[in-house]
């Protein structure tokens, strides 16, 4: 799938979530593609260090401390971006399952 694609449906589940989520603010839906960005670019430059780091608790629970990972790097991602705000490390680990899982089906009904 091509990096453009792969961005816009991120884009697109990061727009939703911030609709849906009471919490979760943004500008409009360019800061959404610029979260999205900014989103890819943490996970690959700091996604497999945290992965590493934690990979005892990944094995303990199943893959699932991967929601916190994706948090942590979603909460990251606030505080690069201007017009993109989560209020509270609670919300972020639901804006991140949800994301996760709006972005999963959006690549289940494209595919």
């Amino acid at each position: 799938m091509s990096i453009i694609l792969n961005i816009l449906i991120l884009a697109v589940a990061v727009f939703v979530v911030a609709k849906l989520l009471p919490a979760v603010h943004i500008k409009s839906f360019m800061t959404a593609i610029g979260v999205a960005i900014v989103y890819s670019l943490v996970n690959f430059f700091i996604g497999w260090l945290l992965i590493l780091i934690s990979l005892p608790f990944l094995i303990l629970t199943f893959w699932l401390f991967k929601f916190v990972l994706n948090a942590i790097m979603l909460w990251i991602t606030d505080k690069f971006i201007d017009g993109f705000e989560i209020k509270g490390f609670g919300w972020t680990l639901v804006a991140a399952l949800f994301i996760s899982l709006i972005d999963s089906l959006m690549r289940w009904v494209i595919l």
